[in-house]
């Protein structure tokens, strides 16, 4: 395999970033301690009136005689027993020990009204527990001052704790505006994020090189997603604009793609296109099942259409678009993840792009994803790196804060606004691929930013110079 970079590279950066990283975690973030009060006694309120709700249910009274009145709401060992073994419900989806699952996903799937009580009260305890007390706990006279590891994860990716600045709640709209409304920037300033788009693929490609995925990269006119969407739902003239069409796609791209890409196989991809995104039952279906397609017509009257009259016929459909996908749509790429882990098997390693090296027992689906997650964190370290230099050259009244698996997080002050976005710009998508010449993609930056003195909460969306 060709190494574009050495050990010392490595180290290198490694060195760099926690120096950079360190002067992020200085800075820190201003959180609003009476509010962190104010909110934990409201959910205290709303956990206990849920708790009671819940504990009126037929589901519940059925589950406390079953564990002679010593339910435990919170353990997911005795929820699972109670379901799967009890009741014998059939899990939707195993966990890696090959027990029933009962994460949120999996307790939603299983169509069951009293569970969802239960999703809610759990929701709300890990915002009152895990997020909101974390801050509270680790402020320091209203900024907390996340640490952040480069020395923690296998993949050489980094981990932030104390608090964890990295799992803050993003795509729970509730989660996320109750928890994000606690941090803010310094009086006068602006919460600033700049996101690289789709990297992971990105630096995937780089490393298979697979024509067809390098076409849908460099071509702006097409959409991989779009395309799957299509093929999916069987979709003769797809409109990504449609709110409908924009929807199945989201539903393609988490549901599928990115699944498959990361080793997940077409029972699991099923089960989510079918039950989560589209909102149909596991058995027989009937024309009213479903989210709408288009023109008032439910998923499942589109499907039964087309051929696709209950869950077992889908899941052969998407078995059979899955051998496509492999076979035919991306065939490089497949062959060059079984010679990713021959090379593992026969050498006990795998060398990333970056310089850095895994080693140590790991599954297939490790070693196809490790090198691709960790060089592309080095991405965003490298780039973390240059802009906390020229920050410091420059003499900015803007700062860097923290890093988000691809984002990174600024405080900025107003005036300078336009310069941080212009060489923040320049940094990771310019400066990065000359220093990197292996990077044979364009890379691409987003951006959201919240108003003067507003909450991490109102971020919105904004157009990069």
């Amino acid at each position: 395999m060709k190494i574009e970079a050495t050990s010392l590279d490595a180290y290198r950066l490694m060195h760099d970033g926690v120096l950079a990283l360190a002067r992020a975690e200085r800075a820190g973030i201003r959180c609003d301690v009476d509010y962190l009060q104010e909110q934990q006694a409201y959910l205290t309120k709303k956990i206990d009136r849920g708790e009671r709700k819940f504990k009126n249910t037929k589901l519940f009274r059925h589950w406390e005689h079953t564990t002679h009145g010593m339910v435990n709401v919170h353990s997911d060992k005795q929820l699972a027993t109670f379901l799967y073994k009890t009741k014998k419900i059939k899990p939707p989806r195993l966990t890696t020990s090959g027990q029933g699952s009962t994460d949120e996903e999996t307790l939603k799937d299983l169509g069951i009204p009293e569970l969802l009580d239960l999703i809610q009260i759990r929701k709300l305890m890990k915002i009152r527990d895990t997020y909101l007390e974390s801050f509270r706990r680790e402020q320091v006279n209203g900024y907390i001052h996340p640490f952040f590891n480069l020395h923690l994860v296998r993949t050489f990716r980094s981990s932030a704790d104390r608090p964890n600045f990295q799992n803050i709640p993003k795509r729970d709209k509730e989660s996320m505006l109750l928890t994000r409304r606690a941090l803010f920037p310094r009086p006068g300033h602006q919460l600033l994020e700049i996101d690289y788009s789709g990297l992971e693929v990105k630096i995937a490609a780089c490393y298979h090189e697979d024509p067809n995925m390098l076409k849908y990269i460099h071509d702006p006119t097409t959409d991989m997603h779009a395309d799957m969407a299509s093929q999916i739902f069987k979709i003769d003239h797809f409109d990504k604009n449609s709110p409908e069409h924009s929807y199945l796609r989201a539903a393609a791209k988490n549901g599928f793609v990115f699944p498959e890409f990361y080793g997940d196989y077409f029972g699991n991809c099923a089960q989510a296109l079918a039950c989560r995104w589209g909102g149909l039952p596991h058995d027989k279906w009937t024309y009213d099942k479903g989210v709408i397609v288009e023109d008032k017509r439910t998923l499942a009257k589109h499907l039964i259409g087309k051929g696709i009259h209950n869950f077992g016929m889908f899941q052969n459909h998407i078995q059979d678009i899955e051998a496509d996908f492999w076979n035919n749509r991306f065939p490089d790429y497949a062959k060059w993840k079984e010679r990713w882990w021959a090379e593992y098997q026969r050498t006990g390693s795998i060398k990333m792009k970056t310089g850095f090296e895994c080693s140590g027992v790991m599954g297939r689906n490790d070693c196809i994803n490790y090198p691709v997650q960790g060089a592309a964190f080095h991405c965003l370290l490298w780039s973390f790196i240059q802009l906390d230099r020229i920050s410091q050259e420059q003499k900015w009244r803007s700062r860097l804060i923290g890093q988000i698996h691809d984002a990174i997080v600024f405080d900025v002050h107003p005036d300078e606004l336009q310069t941080v976005l212009r060489i923040a710009q320049r940094v990771t998508c310019e400066d990065l691929p000359k220093a990197w010449k292996w990077i044979n993609v364009p890379l691409e930056v987003d951006a959201e930013i919240c108003d003067v003195d507003a909450s991490w909460a109102d971020k919105k969306k904004m157009a990069m110079p």
